[in-house]
């Protein structure tokens, strides 16, 4: 990757031939198609590889949220020079539509207003293949987490059913998976030295179909789509297979193939340099909304991350409820100080800006460097987890170079709070025997209250979810308890809790509710476990079988066991008293059913309703 040009104004890029006019841009090189509304911030993939692009000397153009009834509007740039670009936003489309219980969501903060309706279904397929009819002779290239995730025959919560890699039901010519930047500008050079995209096989970070593999020399066969769509120990194999190789050093290419084809998965793209990401963040993003919107009220997801810095992308926490694994990895990637000094001295001349930038992170905030100095050479290791089921012999446990950038941004001008809302990992935070940097975090970082992840108390839950055992919870909320009473502090923690994850039956969520009121609080949100795709915990809900262990799993599955177990987590709400005694007497528990202290609930339902509150 070359070094940033100097000559990129930061107005938006093209989103009409009127602005293609004014950039004395007769034909662009590429359009992108994008579900979301255009935001040109660095928290938005289509911002990012757009810039970057742009940044190496192509044009890009932007159709954001086109209309998919018909061609017209994937014509509003012309045609292409290189290809077209597509993704369906920062989230998977059927995410952003349905709930956990898959009904229909009246609000999509990427879009205009909040409002939803302005993008479809399945987004990546439809736009697709829109563009395709568009102009047929075209490269169409995926991007983005929904393509991202969906690049090998995976499970489909909204149908029920596994379906094919979204290469094929797409029809498109290519899928770049992960973080996408080193792969996009290698495939935009050979398009514009002229090599067809159909010759494109062997570029690191992408997905082709081919009818013939002879030509592959290394490589995994996995079980093919007839075998994982009727088969479900074939699928879990399947998994286990592909999560072996999401590494950037040590991973092999892939291929599973579907009917008389062939979906072939490169390597992964190697990781990217520290320069590297510092370049990318740095480019001059307008780093707002498309002023378009601004007469619908603009659009609500540049609230949260306006004020917010990235400083590194990956994950080795590898919870299993999350895909991040299989998108960004798990080696860690970070930017310079220097770089994130920077953003933040522009935030500060932000017109808006009140003082306070609103957090430092990434996936995990305090994960700034690889888990261990093995990774730097031999990449993560194949079989094993960092933190699960107890942290690795090998794991470097260590918050001072973290702790050097916050106090840095601390004294710069015009910053009163900087504060951590990206998730910490408290094992992570408790393992380590340096306590300066939690002593700093309750001191400097915390707004009153720290949102933390247990997600369930239960032994066997917390196996299956990858999450530490309730022993680390507790030790971290005593030591977090203790560090603000000497700091004279009332701050409170704010614990994410989950129902029906893989693993959970009722009498594993009756023992989170008991630990609930242990602990005085009643939970404002709790989520029901939702099966998206790419995730390990996602792979056990459909085959109830955990690809690792080869062990079966209890999955709740129908409607009302869910909403019971939903409900139990918040028992003493009067809405919720009906089915909690339901839950109660189903699982032989009528013990908690009075009037001692020891009860959830009272013989007969309260008359008034209880107040919401974290913590008494």
């Amino acid at each position: 990757m070359k070094k940033q040009s100097q000559n990129i104004n930061n107005k938006f890029l093209p989103i009409s031939k009127k602005d293609m006019e004014k950039r004395n841009i007769e034909q662009l090189d590429f359009v992108f198609i994008s579900g979301d509304a255009y935001v040109d911030h660095p928290s938005f993939g289509t911002a990012v590889i757009s810039r970057i692009l742009e940044d190496e000397g192509f044009t890009v153009g932007i159709i954001a949220q086109p209309n998919w009834n018909n061609v017209e509007d994937f014509r509003r740039l012309g045609k292409p020079k290189l290809g077209f670009l597509i993704n369906s936003g920062n989230i998977d489309s059927m995410v952003n539509h349905y709930t956990a219980a898959k009904k229909r969501r009246s609000d999509d903060l990427y879009s205009p207003g909040g409002k939803s309706g302005f993008r479809p279904d399945r987004a990546v397929i439809v736009y697709a293949n829109r563009a395709r009819e568009a102009y047929k002779d075209v490269p169409i290239i995926l991007g983005g987490i929904e393509a991202s995730l969906r690049r090998f025959a995976h499970y489909d919560y909204w149908d029920d059913k596994v379906r094919r890699s979204i290469l094929i039901d797409s029809k498109a010519d290519l899928i770049v998976y992960g973080m996408g930047e080193k792969t996009i500008i290698e495939i935009a050079n050979l398009l514009k030295y002229g090599m067809p995209v159909s010759k494109m096989t062997n570029i690191r970070g992408t997905v082709y179909v081919s009818k013939n593999i002879d030509s592959l020399k290394s490589f995994i066969n996995i079980p093919s789509f007839e075998e994982v769509s009727t088969d479900k120990k074939a699928y879990a194999e399947s998994f286990k297979l592909e999560s072996y190789e999401q590494d950037t050093i040590r991973g092999k290419t892939l291929v599973q193939k579907h009917g008389d084809r062939y979906i072939v998965q490169n390597p992964p793209a190697l990781s990217l340099s520290q320069e590297e990401m510092d370049r990318i963040y740095n480019l001059p993003y307008a780093r707002t909304y498309h002023p378009i919107y601004e007469a619908d009220g603009g659009i609500p997801a540049i609230n949260e991350v306006k004020f917010s810095i990235t400083s590194h992308r990956g994950c080795f926490g590898s919870c299993a409820f999350c895909a991040l694994t299989f998108h960004q990895g798990r080696t860690i990637q970070n930017r310079s100080q220097t770089s994130i000094l920077q953003e933040a001295e522009l935030l500060t001349k932000d017109k808006d800006f009140k003082g306070y930038i609103h957090d430092v992170g990434g996936p995990t905030a305090n994960f700034r460097h690889k888990a261990c100095k093995i990774q730097e050479k031999n990449g993560v290791c194949k079989t094993k987890q960092c933190l699960h089921p107890s942290p690795c012999k090998n794991l470097i446990v260590d918050h001072n170079e973290y702790l050097e950038l916050l106090r840095k941004m601390r004294k710069l001008p015009g910053v009163k709070k900087v504060f951590i809302r990206s998730g910490i990992r408290y094992d992570y935070l408790i393992y380590d025997k340096n306590e300066e940097f939690f002593i700093e975090l309750c001191k400097h970082h915390i707004s009153g209250q720290l949102k933390v992840a247990p997600e369930h108390i239960n032994k066997k839950v917390l196996f299956q979810m990858r999450k530490p055992t309730r022993d680390v919870y507790e030790k971290f909320v005593n030591k977090y308890n203790s560090i603000n009473k000497k700091l004279n502090k009332k701050q409170y923690l704010v614990p994410y809790l989950m129902s029906s994850h893989p693993g959970s039956d009722l009498n594993a969520a009756i023992e989170l509710a008991l630990y609930i009121k242990e602990m005085g609080y009643t939970p404002e949100q709790v989520q029901d476990f939702y099966p998206t795709p790419g995730s390990l915990s996602t792979t056990i809900y459909y085959t109830g079988i955990n690809p690792f262990t080869g062990e079966n799993i209890y999955v709740p599955k129908t409607q009302k066991e869910k909403n019971m177990q939903r409900a139990l987590l918040q028992f003493n709400l009067p809405e919720n008293y009906n089915i909690v005694k339901e839950a109660l007497i189903k699982a032989n528990r009528k013990d908690l059913i009075g009037i001692d202290k020891k009860c959830l609930i009272p013989p007969t339902p309260p008359k008034k309703k209880v107040n919401k509150t974290f913590r008494k």
